[in-house]
């Protein structure tokens, strides 16, 4: 049986194992998967009648909450210095095209969700990760879109499905807090 502070741990570990997942994934999916794409530009997907976005909001929206997962199992030095990892593998992972965009967006992004989470994030678990997502959603999107395709034509669609990932992500939010307090785990 693992001690509360092992699980934690090792929960912190797989959250900072798929954090770092979802920047190959989101690179990937902008150029490669989607309903259309567009010449020069993204892949797109659905995100409410009418609205699309590039298919790489998936991935970033998921991102988003598990920077906040792995700074409340390993702490916020642990999710800062992922972040900036986060940062340099978009860099390398993203097209050339993109690189500058990616990795930019990534990094003020997640510093933007690192700070609003981290004062929130002992009182109110649920409410800091949808402050914090939230605002790095919309921090992502307009940086991103930006500077990669110097137009905010998709930023309602980039918010709409980042807003999607991070509004799934409440139910497993609220089980983890129940079974934190079950179990006794207490944030890093």
């Amino acid at each position: 049986m693992l001690t509360p502070d092992l699980r934690r741990r090792s929960e912190g570990l797989v959250f900072l194992v798929l954090f770092a997942l979802t920047i190959p994934a989101a690179n990937w999916l902008i150029q490669h998967a989607g309903t259309t794409c567009v010449p020069r530009g993204p892949c797109l997907v659905p995100v409410l009648p009418g609205l699309s976005a590039p298919s790489g909001v998936l991935m970033v929206g998921v991102a988003l909450v598990l920077r906040d997962l792995v700074q409340r199992r390993l702490g916020v030095l642990v999710a800062a210095a992922a972040v900036l990892v986060g940062a340099l593998l978009s860099a390398f992972l993203a097209p050339p095209a993109l690189v500058i965009a990616s990795a930019a967006a990534f990094l003020v992004s997640e510093m933007a969700d690192l700070a609003v989470y981290t004062p929130l994030a002992r009182r109110r678990m649920v409410t800091a990760v949808l402050a914090s997502g939230l605002v790095g959603l919309v921090v992502d999107s307009l940086l991103f879109l930006w500077l990669a395709f110097g137009s905010l034509d998709f930023l309602a669609g980039q918010v709409v499905g980042k807003a999607w990932m991070v509004l799934l992500s409440i139910p497993f939010m609220l089980w983890l807090r129940r079974r934190d307090e079950r179990l006794g785990l207490v944030a890093a």
